[in-house]
């Protein structure tokens, strides 16, 4: 069993800046890779970033790119996302999830089996 526990999100405006964290406990055998992704209400969940564990090859998916930066602290099994110039738009539930991930595929939703509790992301102009 892999469980992940999240902190962090809330509010800000739009131009300001959030940190997630996620710490991740349990059995992480079967996972090679962590991973944000992201739902807004009535949208499909979307990935935001991955990083490959070990490795620490990151990926970025077209939302956050150039402003988001996922970042892993192996010793404190601890992963987070720092969302930066935020904009309307990255109001969603933020999610971290561990999975099984090959030479691509790793934002792909179907690669992830273990997730976190979410937390709210509400960006206002």
């Amino acid at each position: 069993q892999v469980q992940l526990v999240q902190s962090g999100g809330g509010s800000m405006q739009v131009g300001g800046s959030l940190r997630l964290s996620c710490v991740v406990s349990g059995n992480t055998y079967n996972t090679n890779a962590l991973a944000w992704f992201r739902q807004a209400p009535g949208l499909e969940r979307e990935g935001v970033a991955a990083i490959r564990t070990p490795g620490g090859g990151t990926w970025y998916g077209d939302p956050g790119r150039g402003r988001f930066t996922i970042a892993l602290d192996a010793a404190k099994k601890s992963v987070f996302l720092n969302m930066n110039n935020l904009k309307p738009e990255d109001t969603a539930v933020y999610y971290c999830a561990a999975g099984q991930v090959g030479d691509s595929g790793l934002l792909e939703l179907s690669n992830y089996h273990y997730w976190g509790q979410g937390t709210q992301v509400t960006v206002s102009s």
